[in-house]
């Protein structure tokens, strides 16, 4: 390929609306161009990248014995009504009727579908079977943003496993785990495998692949001795015991008219918040419902939802408080309520002399002792693990650390195979569901984690194994015979010798030719210019290290596949 004949529009200066650095740099770079919020044209040197992202993780796919597959990305709602997903899906779902009235949905997601043609397995002999595709899904996120790391329209590397026992899942779940590790290692994406949320998936395991960045939007808590790592949805540490001291022998009201926080009733009334009860009330499947947090502890909402199996779980609204409990939010508690359910943060579980709400505004109480004064329906881990907390394995102080999600992989049982009748003999006569597991890639989201982390002052660094072109001879003095013939030689002869080479040959000054070869991120260039060849050398440049060294012309095309690693 010749730069002239290439369309990369490079920018000189950033994009405005550009946060993070590899959305300011896919675009500047030429990567990209942003058709509506959400929505990226990809250009060919984008196409490039994640044609070669592709071909990596379909390698992986085939050495683990998956088969590819291509799915419809448009289906029937009664599919996912089936699964019980067209509800639970909410406003993410891109919605859609034929001319015929028909119910549709842009798939965010394929196990609905891949169950559906698992129903033709017939025999546990079939079984095990891994499937997977690179497809287009849609996602309308309320506030895509970042570039390709959060967008509407994406493509993923999705796969999944159909097993006959419990056994075999597992088997299938390693596999890939070892393959994402592999994959990931040739991105040259640093990950954080971690435990996580099966949200809508369901299931009974799941595993993320975090990419640490400042530009993710989801905290990780790792402990620095490596023995844990997960999710803040699904973090747990220790908890230091606490002495509460002797407690009063029945909750005592006070007045509070100004304190309606958990600061200021520390602040005006002297009660730690670690000794108090915050009462937050949730609208959980339609049900008011009280949730119980220590009042220096914040609540995660998946954490909520996972431990209440519910479908749908919101704040409620002020009204709604009101008619049930009588009072506004800075008064509430949950002593002598009955008739709501009650679930407790397991932090809260055996304290007394606690202070809490009251249900009449301006007025709490303290001396409170939650097991016998507060009708817990429930415990469970609700709150947010935070920096410095002891780690659940050997208490070292547990980090937290901003990452991106780039992988995602989940043991799903039998959940879609059930509800969507898919039927395997077992050696014993006796139909089977089979039991499935879902393993997700987003192929752009790798791509922008990459640069990501491979990125200088001077634009995108990419790894050898998915650059766009692997080296590029950049010609100076093109009205010199001798450098332009000598530049035509490397490149055809590096061409030839199975580098993907661009030659840039555009009638441009050598300053924006460099700064154009660098901001793109070409791992080597080899600069041919009169001066050089003067001398019978040209330069070759290492993008990595931006360390230049100068090579006898003879010499330069095996210099430069020594630098890329190639025999």
């Amino acid at each position: 390929m010749r730069w002239s004949q290439l369309y990369a529009p490079t920018l000189r200066e950033d994009p405005a609306d550009a946060d993070a650095a590899s959305h300011r740099l896919l675009v500047r770079a030429g990567f990209v161009r942003q058709l509506m919020a959400g929505h990226y044209s990809l250009l060919p040197l984008a196409v490039r990248v994640r044609a070669r992202v592709i071909e990596v993780i379909r390698e992986e796919m085939t050495r683990i014995g998956a088969q590819e597959f291509s799915l419809p990305a448009l289906h029937p709602a009664e599919i996912w009504r089936r699964s019980g997903r067209w509800e639970v899906m909410g406003e993410e779902m891109f919605r859609l009727r034929d001319r015929r009235g028909a119910d549709l949905a842009l798939g965010m997601t394929h196990e609905e579908i891949f169950a559906t043609l698992a129903r033709e397995l017939g025999s546990y002999r079939r079984l095990p079977q891994l499937w997977y595709q690179f497809q287009t899904k849609f996602r309308d996120e309320p506030r895509p943003k970042s570039g390709l790391l959060r967008v509407r329209e994406f493509t993923m590397k999705d796969s999944y496993s159909f097993d006959l026992a419990p056994e075999g899942l597992d088997r299938s779940f390693e596999l890939h785990r070892a393959a994402y590790e592999r994959i990931f290692a040739r991105l040259g994406v640093p990950v954080v495998a971690v435990q996580a949320s099966s949200g809508s998936m369901g299931g009974s395991a799941s595993v993320e692949f975090m990419c640490p960045t400042d530009a993710g939007e989801d905290l990780v808590v790792r402990c620095p001795a490596g023995d844990y790592a997960a999710n803040v949805e699904k973090a747990t540490a220790r908890l230091a015991p606490v002495e509460d001291g002797p407690g009063l022998p029945a909750p005592e009201r006070f007045d509070t008219p100004d304190a309606r926080t958990i600061e200021e009733l520390a602040v005006q009334h002297g009660v730690p918040a670690d000794r108090q009860i915050k009462t937050l009330v949730y609208v959980v499947d339609g049900r008011l419902t009280l949730v119980l947090m220590r009042g220096d502890h914040a609540l995660v909402e998946q954490k909520l939802t996972d431990a209440t199996g519910a479908v749908a779980a919101r704040p409620a609204h002020p009204e709604e408080i009101v008619e049930a409990l009588g009072a506004r939010p800075g008064s509430l508690g949950a002593v002598g309520v009955t008739g709501l359910p009650v679930l407790a943060d397991e932090a809260l579980r055996d304290r007394h002399a606690m202070t809490t709400g009251a249900n009449t505004d301006g007025v709490h109480l303290r001396g409170v002792d939650v097991a016998r004064d507060i009708a817990v329906g429930r415990w469970a881990d609700l709150r947010e693990v935070t920096a410095g907390e002891p780690c659940p394995c050997c208490g070292t102080p547990l980090e937290v650390v901003r990452a991106v999600e780039v992988g995602h992989i989940f043991k799903l049982g039998t959940r879609y195979t059930e509800a969507l009748g898919v039927r395997v003999l077992g050696p014993d006569g006796a139909e089977v569901a089979p039991i499935m597991g879902s393993y997700g890639i987003g192929v752009e989201r790798a791509m922008a984690a990459i640069v990501e982390t491979h990125h200088d002052d001077a634009g995108i660094v990419w790894p050898v194994a998915v650059a766009p072109f692997e080296a590029v001879v950049v010609l100076l003095n093109a009205d010199d015979d001798q450098v332009r013939g000598t530049a035509e030689e490397l490149y055809a002869g590096l061409a030839a010798g199975g580098v993907d080479v661009l030659l840039d040959d555009r009638d441009e000054r050598p300053g924006a030719k460099f700064k154009d070869a660098e901001l793109v991120g070409i791992p080597c260039r080899v600069t041919v210019s009169r001066r050089g060849l003067a001398a019978g050398t040209v330069e070759l440049t290492d993008r990595a290290t931006r360390e230049t060294v100068t090579v006898p012309v003879a010499e330069a095309a095996d210099r430069v596949r020594a630098l890329l690693h190639r025999p």
